[in-house]
């Protein structure tokens, strides 16, 4: 429910003002807590060439579904239903284990905001999340869908907004991603989906913001100072997907290391020059999501940022990686 109307005339004016000055928190938001989780299936290096990564999906399913194989099939209202339990589930288990960590009651959460390319469902995966973890029924919930790789930090942008300017309010954040969603067989003629299947891995992320933390109860991990977003002009080709029947499609641009490399420096300077910051990029903590080796190097050889300064993203692990540190 939301009440509108134009009072700026109006004798109660000021009494809005006074209430909407009441209404904002005095200090910035912070985190308060963290949790992750990764489905059992764990595949290991000697099976993908990377160290380890877990998967929803096993041998079982793929063979249940060829469709999820044979991109000439059909495979959307399958991936989908999957998708429909499997990504609230997930989602469940890493924020579970951040309200353990903060301390307090599940019911003590007055928002939730809820990010996943994985799938689309209405009602969505933040009412079934709300229910599995028993929020109150009138939690105010935010759904992000399909916004890609950048969700993480969309959802911290969002929880930040909403902490800062309702007192006492606690944002539980679930960020929760399933490659099945675009899983299929390598072929050489679609170089992309080697690329998608090379780099990522499922798991969620969740983190609980609020400010004013309560000394007696609450521990907060970081403040979050600023939240900014910047989008390279000319780049809507950079990293594009689509929902088809065979799934989501994604469609990386070999451009994308130059369009980073090319833009970076600008877009730290925008981002924190209002701090006061300049230049020592160095002794900042840099999350960077690694779309591949290349854009990391892009990035290394325009700041000269030491490697193990970065924190290797996905959509998902983009909350612990920017938050723990």
């Amino acid at each position: 429910m939301a009440l509108l109307g134009n009072l700026t005339a109006s004798p109660t004016a000021a009494i809005i003002r006074k209430m909407r000055q009441a209404q904002r928190a005095d200090g910035p938001a912070s985190v308060l807590a963290i949790g992750t989780a990764n489905p059992a299936n764990c595949v290991r290096q000697d099976e993908s060439a990377i160290k380890k990564r877990y998967f929803h999906h096993r041998e079982e399913l793929l063979q249940h579904h060829p469709e999820f194989i044979d991109r000439t099939l059909p495979s959307l209202d399958a991936r989908m239903d999957i998708a429909a339990t499997a990504v609230p589930d997930l989602a469940a288990a890493a924020a579970g284990k951040a309200i353990a960590e903060w301390g307090r009651p599940a019911a003590d959460i007055t928002h939730l905001v809820v990010s996943t390319y994985s799938g689309a469902h209405m009602p969505g995966v933040d009412l079934r999340l709300a229910s599995l973890l028993g929020l109150d029924p009138s939690v105010r919930r935010t759904m992000l869908y399909l916004n890609g790789c950048s969700s993480g930090s969309a959802a911290l942008r969002v929880a930040k907004d909403i902490a800062e300017n309702n007192r006492g309010a606690r944002v539980l954040v679930a960020c929760a991603e399933l490659t099945l969603i675009f899983f299929r067989a390598p072929d050489e003629a679609h170089v992309d989906t080697i690329i998608m299947q090379a780099l990522f891995g499922d798991g969620a992320a969740a983190v609980i913001v609020g400010a004013e933390p309560d000394a007696s109860a609450e521990r907060p991990i970081f403040e979050m100072v600023a939240a900014s977003q910047s989008v390279i002009p000319e780049s809507t080709h950079g990293a594009v997907g689509r929902l088809r029947e065979d799934g989501l499609v994604f469609n990386p641009s070999f451009e994308m290391p130059a369009l980073i490399r090319e833009n970076i420096e600008q877009c730290m300077a925008d981002a924190v020059g209002p701090l006061g910051l300049s230049g020592g990029w160095n002794d900042l903590f840099w999350a960077v999501h690694p779309g591949g080796r290349a854009i990391l190097d892009s990035v290394v050889r325009v700041r000269t940022a030491r490697s193990g300064d970065f924190g290797k993203t996905g959509s998902s692990s983009t909350l612990p990686s920017r938050c723990r540190r």
